[in-house]
């Protein structure tokens, strides 16, 4: 089977190889032709006398000044003695050099034709994509890279268009670095469920990380979208007057923020990105309570790690715990808890990103 596959890759790569020398040869013998002629002139030439001829139009029409006209023709006029001068120099190779030009050619295809044998598969088979789809469907969906699960629900989509395929869809794709790929997949599920907050709050995340964390108009609509169909939507809201402050209402955004901070229980994680926010709008120093506090969010989260040992099926729980730790600057512990979380949720992949996301939290200063 490896000798059938590997003959027609052999003279592929051969006739390859010709074609490569075949091309060189015309291209030099063209050159040396072109540049052999009598009186040939450099084509360049033209353009800088039409340059010339037209700064002087543009001058009569009263477009350009007098003093941007005189340097433009200096610079035209500059650039036209340097063609003349360099198109009067002519092939100057002698002629016994040509041979081995070719030659040298036809040795670079054979280098590649012969790296190709040495170093390659010709008797491989092909692996085309649908093939290695198949093979990743029949899978455990939690043994597949975040590229290889898209490409999996991009199929399974194509059979099923479904609202909460397109979901997980777009979950893979951001997950897999591809945040345009993942507001396409939501644009496509907020067709079909146009009222899902949280459709409108994902679409809205995905444009924020497409333009590097920038409140776009794009982005803002579709937060705002996501706040009417659900006032509670925390991340919507916080973008939303991040966006505000930022856009030059600067203390109507730090208002929205303030709300939105009084909303929150006393420690919990999320005030830091609030007071972070705030800070930038305002360059202010933190105003997040260290000391005695910081004693009183350790006991919070003990308490939290405590209570999810005895009741563990809570993943916004785990989120909380895992967003604390990395708040601390508990590496440590928050590894920990992430590593039991993603065992737990490993087939959720909405989990995973908010379990990553919230891993990636920086931490409190």
């Amino acid at each position: 089977m490896k000798n059938a596959y590997m003959a027609p890759m052999v003279v592929f790569w051969m006739g390859a190889g010709l074609i490569a020398v075949a091309a060189a040869a015309v291209i030099l013998l063209r050159a040396a032709r072109a540049a052999l002629q009598p009186g040939a002139e450099d084509p360049t030439l033209e353009v800088y006398r039409r340059q010339l001829s037209e700064i002087d139009d543009l001058a009569e029409r009263g477009l350009i000044e007098v003093a941007e006209q005189e340097a433009a023709r200096v610079e035209a006029s500059r650039r036209l003695l340097s063609a003349a001068d360099a198109s009067s120099l002519g092939w100057v190779a002698p002629a016994s050099q040509r041979p081995w030009i070719f030659a040298i050619a036809g040795a670079v295809g054979l280098a590649a034709l012969g790296g190709y044998l040495v170093l390659g598969q010709p008797g491989a088979a092909d692996q085309p994509l649908q093939r290695r789809i198949e093979a990743w469907r029949s899978d455990r969906l939690t043994d597949l890279t975040p590229p290889q699960l898209a490409a999996v629900l991009r199929e399974a989509i194509k059979e099923r268009p479904e609202v909460e395929g397109f979901r997980f869809l777009a979950l893979a794709e951001a997950q897999s670095d591809n945040p345009a790929a993942a507001a396409r997949a939501l644009r496509r599920a907020l067709a079909l469920a146009p009222e899902r907050a949280d459709l409108w709050e994902m679409l809205g995340l995905s444009l924020l990380s497409q333009s590097g964390g920038e409140v776009t108009p794009e982005a803002r609509d579709a937060l705002a979208q996501a706040v009417r169909l659900n006032p509670e939507a925390l991340a919507a809201r916080f973008h939303l007057a991040r966006g505000r402050a930022a856009s030059g209402d600067r203390e109507g955004g730090v208002n929205d923020l303030r709300t939105l901070a009084r909303a929150l229980p006393a420690g919990d994680p999320r005030l830091v990105d609030i007071d972070t926010a705030i800070r930038e709008a305002t360059n202010s120093p933190p105003t997040v309570a260290v000391g005695p506090a910081s004693e009183m969010i350790n006991q919070m989260v003990a308490g939290l790690a405590q209570r999810l040992q005895s009741n563990p099926d809570d993943p916004e729980g785990w989120v909380r715990l895992v967003r604390s730790y990395a708040v601390l600057g508990d590496g440590p512990r928050r590894d920990a808890a992430l590593e039991q979380a993603r065992r737990r949720y490993g087939a959720r992949p909405e989990v995973l990103e908010q379990l990553e996301k919230a891993a990636a939290t920086e931490p409190m200063r």
